[in-house]
């Protein structure tokens, strides 16, 4: 993972603190969706998906606009063309729920300050996910810097905390699950990314229809056979993994 510098913005940095820092925004995952210059044409793309799509591209440089001139029911309802999809990235790159949230959260709040320095409205999807990917990397680097400090602390305390009592379920049952979660995540990654990210927002962000074709730009019909083939090829792959091992 590694971090990403978008060129359609304008220089204008803010730091990690800053953005972490407010409550701005509290946007509940469960009501929001996507849509932006980040759209997922599949290869069997019709013309009724291309029109679609183009009329989706127009309404949100339209959006953006407005954004960039301080309207913030604009803002709103880009958050809720986009959010689904950026929990998406963020879940395939952190394999953590929790963690992917408050990463959203953030990714919004750094790019609601920014946004006026945004050049191509056009390029609003991939902006989004640009910050999105940064947050994560800045996130991963400090949980590293965290978990050696532990580490070095755990010497000390270790005798201590292993005489306290747990609820949490026994070594071997926890590291099965992790085994597995791994297992369907590292598969899930590895996919085509027209068949990750429908996959992705279906079954672990639980959109439904309506949000992923709107957040993809997706008809109906195309993301039913995606997901029907994405999930199949998933199968099948993790059916191999598990023979392999």
């Amino acid at each position: 993972m590694k971090r990403i510098h978008h060129k359609g913005t304008k220089n204008a940095k803010k730091t990690r603190s800053e953005a972490a820092g407010s409550s701005f925004f509290a946007f509940p995952l469960c009501s929001l969706c996507l849509c932006g210059d980040f759209f997922l044409i599949p290869a069997r793309a019709g013309p009724s998906n291309i029109v679609f799509l183009m009329s989706m591209v127009d309404s949100e440089i339209a959006l953006v606009e407005k954004a960039k001139g301080g309207d913030r029911a604009a803002f709103e309802e880009l958050v809720r063309r986009t959010s689904r999809l950026v929990f998406a990235r963020l879940y395939l790159e952190t394999g953590d729920r929790q963690r992917s949230e408050d990463l959203l959260q953030e990714t919004l709040l750094t790019a609601y300050r920014r946004l006026r320095w945004l050049e191509d409205a056009k390029s609003f999807r991939s902006w989004l996910l640009t910050i999105a990917q940064n947050l994560a990397v800045d996130a991963a680097r400090h949980d590293l810097r965290k978990k050696r400090a532990a580490g070095r602390a755990g010497c000390v305390n270790a005798p201590v905390l292993a005489n306290l009592p747990s609820n949490a379920p026994g070594p071997e049952q926890h590291a099965e699950r992790e085994e597995t979660r791994a297992a369907v995540l590292a598969v899930l990654r590895s996919l085509p990314e027209e068949y990750r990210l429908p996959l992705t927002l279906r079954y672990i962000g639980g959109a439904d229809y309506e949000t992923i074709c709107l957040q993809l730009g997706l008809t109906n019909g195309s993301l039913r056979g995606l997901l029907h083939r994405g999930m199949k090829l998933l199968r099948t792959e993790l059916q191999q993994v598990m023979k392999n091992e």
